[in-house]
């Protein structure tokens, strides 16, 4: 609860909400000084907490406390300009990359998801056209060969192309134990309940249909023959209207996003330097520079006496 009600606080801050006394018309629910907090701000600032939270603040009690959230947070706004913080350049710094990033957000908003926006008819349509995404139980039953070798594969494909069973063949050479006594036979399988090569390798095939090339997974080397599916039913539309459209929302707006900075960069001179983006990092610079060596004095060599005659 302690916690919640801290993250409630830090929430507060990040949302403006008082006035001077000179701006408020009507009654105020609390005075700072000459800040007063009305109705308004309360019920704004209250709007902007996530549901869970408003659920603390929903009885007469809670609207106290949540009331008393605010003055502290404009106590301690006031306490900050006080000290001077909001001249600090940390503190500006901050204050223009946010405008930067209110202003990125608006554009967005309003030149590419305004223009990204998907009907329901498209999200229907989708729908239609690829209902097999949507299918619920799609059981596959399959035989398989399983080997060490790639070489072995090939041997294995080339006995079948002659006109060897596949169940015989299964029996005598596959490394499967528990399949292999029963002809290569898995069952019916799920999504999911086989490694990824195997199932995919075994979607595309229809029933009766060998892998015309031995498919790789971890276990070894396989040569898959599918011979049933069971196709479930799609789920109904209505219970997968928001994920389709949210689907189709995603793609619609990175088309317009891409299109839009394209036509950005006709009007504005891009240059990116890649010798320096690519350059790696020199030594850090420490604010002692290290003296150069002085080059080594050389000593005179004393004078050599001449021998006298």
């Amino acid at each position: 609860m302690r916690r919640v009600a801290v993250l409630c606080f830090f929430a507060l801050a990040l949302v403006s909400c008082s006035r001077k006394e000179s701006e408020v018309k009507g009654p105020y629910l609390a005075k700072i000084d000459n800040t007063a907090v009305t109705q308004a701000d309360f019920d704004r600032e209250f709007q902007a907490l996530p549901d869970y939270a408003q659920q603390i603040f929903t009885d007469d009690a809670g609207k106290e406390k949540f009331l008393n959230e605010i003055i502290n947070k404009e106590l301690l706004y006031k306490e900050a300009v006080k000290k001077g913080y909001d001249k600090g350049q940390d503190y500006l710094k901050k204050v223009e990359e946010f405008k930067k990033l209110s202003l990125v957000s608006e554009l967005f908003e309003k030149e590419i998801m305004a223009k990204a926006k998907v009907s329901d008819q498209e999200t229907k349509d989708y729908y239609d056209k690829n209902k097999d995404d949507f299918i619920v139980a799609k059981e596959i039953k399959a035989s398989h060969i399983l080997v060490k070798t790639e070489e072995e594969a090939q041997k294995v494909l080339a006995r079948l192309k002659k006109g060897e069973k596949f169940d015989a063949v299964a029996k005598a050479v596959s490394i499967d134990t528990g399949s292999a006594k029963n002809g290569g036979d898995l069952g019916f399988f799920k999504k999911g309940q086989m490694v990824p090569e195997f199932e995919r390798a075994a979607a595309a095939l229809k029933a009766g249909e060998i892998t015309s090339s031995p498919v790789k997974s971890p276990f070894g080397y396989h040569i898959i023959k599918v011979t049933d599916k069971k196709t479930g039913d799609p789920i109904p539309f209505d219970k997968v209207r928001d994920l389709v459209s949210q689907k189709l929302s995603g793609e619609k707006q990175k088309g317009v996003f891409d299109a839009y900075v394209a036509e950005l960069k006709k009007t504005h001179k891009v240059e990116i330097n890649k010798e320096a983006l690519t350059a790696k990092p020199g030594p850090a610079k420490t604010d002692k520079q290290e003296a150069p060596e002085k080059p080594e004095e050389k000593k005179a060599e004393p004078k050599k006496e001449e021998p006298k005659k």
